[in-house]
């Protein structure tokens, strides 16, 4: 039996790191000792935290522990873990709950025997427990930690729905909740808590207890992720990343580090940034799981092709549609300038009529003196409509506009397919294609909650529609107007 001061017996902290025993990373029984980011999170928490984090950084672990610990040595206190899936839920309770409490000091344990010991649920003798689910609604808490919540976001909207209406208000103000996830792209609750968080510490706000506080958490906080290796090259895609995240962040990377992170890179690829990320608005630009587009998205960003590429008034201005009257009707505008296909412009709206989108843009070309080139619909755009007499192409023509109709093949995949094949030729203008670009970042398979894997079909929801139109180029027969061919030096594309 071990001896305790009864100085460092009332101290949590110490308790922490001294009583409690794990399994790490490679699955060695190790006594806990907090690692830089646990510490770093302990020295700075409010009631309600909201974290954004790098992958493995040991959050959900530290967070089970100091439950486990108030429950075995405060009477009636309650807990509660939410994890992403069951079978996270049994794991998270399996080897962070119940084996720290297995290997304690058969003393201590007598402090608190366990009464009820589930799959799920411990109970201890001074009527206090902690239980690990994927919904928590009822019943009263004073600790409460939501593991994933991204995930369960981007997933599961209704679970997410569910824990923000339910479980956080079994917690009361001023008890202790963790929010902590990586990022799933920029939709959900966990987007908009910590979007509302960061404004808050960017304006200085004295926080209530009912106000999140945001942490975030890079994957250059951890010490671990670095290599020795010197003989990983550098490319100059990566090189010109880390440079921008030193002018532009003040993050200046070692060369551990950097070797580390094109390893990594070269395994992760699209998902790099999102499982790793080095700044919070990079961590939410990235794609979601299931995305389409991940990887080609990820090289345009890493090759520069996304950022600054202004419209170029010399050249004409072609238009490739996703049509719609309820839902969205979306138009990508583009120009074929020095051997790339730049989009220049996006647009969507719902509800209105064909007219609407012949005026805007109209007005848009007008504006830039600029002239229209082609302009490009769906094969559904030369039907009948039950809402336009002669048809959309009827309208269309009779407004002055000449579509083409272009056939997508009917399986959705071959038209992805030549998305995917045509993207490395591409440039999108940032500031003027933002939500276009968020479109493509979001569309992805659709989630099939009873099996718990992606449906080898897209999601419909607002970003297909932006993607649809996406498809309308890639499948289209559009040509540029005379061969180009790159400077020799460029070793680039000859089209």
């Amino acid at each position: 039996m071990i001896q305790i001061e009864p100085e460092q017996f009332l101290d949590p902290r110490w308790r922490l790191s001294n009583l409690y025993t794990i399994t790490d990373k490679t699955g060695t029984r190790v006594p806990f000792q907090p690692n830089s980011a646990q510490l770093a999170l302990l020295d700075d928490l409010h009631s309600a935290n909201i974290i954004l984090k790098a992958r493995q950084l040991g959050f959900t672990t530290l967070c089970c522990l100091i439950y486990l610990d108030a429950c075995i040595f405060t009477p009636n206190t309650r807990a509660g873990v939410i994890a992403h899936k069951l079978d996270d839920a049994k794991v998270i309770f399996r080897d962070k709950i119940k084996y720290p409490y297995d290997q304690l000091d058969e003393g201590l344990k007598a402090v608190a025997p366990a009464l009820q010991d589930s799959a799920d649920t411990l109970t201890f003798a001074n009527n206090s427990s902690i239980r690990v689910s994927t919904s928590m609604r009822s019943g009263t808490l004073q600790y409460l930690h939501v593991s994933e919540f991204g995930k369960i976001c981007a997933q599961y909207p209704e679970k997410a729905r569910e824990i923000v209406t339910g479980a956080l208000n079994t917690v009361e103000a001023g008890q202790f909740i963790v929010i902590e996830s990586t990022a799933e792209g920029q939709e959900g609750a966990f987007y908009r808590m910590c979007q509302e968080a960061r404004e808050n510490a960017s304006m200085g706000k004295r926080l209530s207890l009912l106000d999140w506080k945001f942490h975030f958490f890079a994957w250059w906080n951890d010490k671990a992720y670095s290599l020795d290796e010197a003989s990983i090259p550098i490319g100059e895609e990566h090189r010109r990343y880390f440079e921008q995240l030193e002018d532009e962040h003040g993050i200046k990377l070692t060369a551990g580090q950097m070797a580390w992170y094109v390893k990594k890179d070269k395994t992760l690829g699209g998902d790099m940034r999102r499982e790793y990320p080095s700044t919070p608005d990079e961590a939410f630009e990235q794609a979601l799981e299931g995305a389409y587009f991940a990887h080609q998205l990820a090289a345009a960003a890493k090759q520069g092709r996304i950022g600054s590429f202004p419209l170029d008034i010399r050249k004409p201005v072609n238009t490739f549609w996703d049509l719609g009257r309820n839902d969205q009707n979306v138009i990508w505008l583009h120009q074929w300038v020095a051997g790339f296909h730049r989009f220049v412009g996006y647009y969507e709206n719902s509800g209105e009529f064909i007219g609407h989108y012949i005026s805007w843009l109209r007005e848009w070309a007008r504006e830039r003196d600029v002239v229209f080139g082609d302009h490009y619909i769906p094969h559904d755009g030369d039907r009948e409509s039950l809402w336009l007499e002669q048809g959309t192409m009827g309208v269309m023509e009779g407004l002055g506009f000449r579509p083409i109709v272009v056939e997508r093949p009917r399986v959705k995949g071959e038209a992805i397919a030549s998305a995917r094949a045509i993207f490395a030729t591409c440039q999108f203008d940032e500031a003027a294609c933002d939500l276009g670009i968020k479109r493509l970042r979001h569309y992805r398979k659709e989630w099939d909650d009873d099996h718990g894997v992606w449906k080898d079909r897209p999601r419909h929801d607002d970003s297909s529609h932006g993607a649809d139109a996406f498809l309308t180029f890639a499948c289209s027969d559009y040509e540029p107007p005379m061969p180009y061919k790159q400077a020799e030096a460029d070793v680039a594309w000859v089209v």
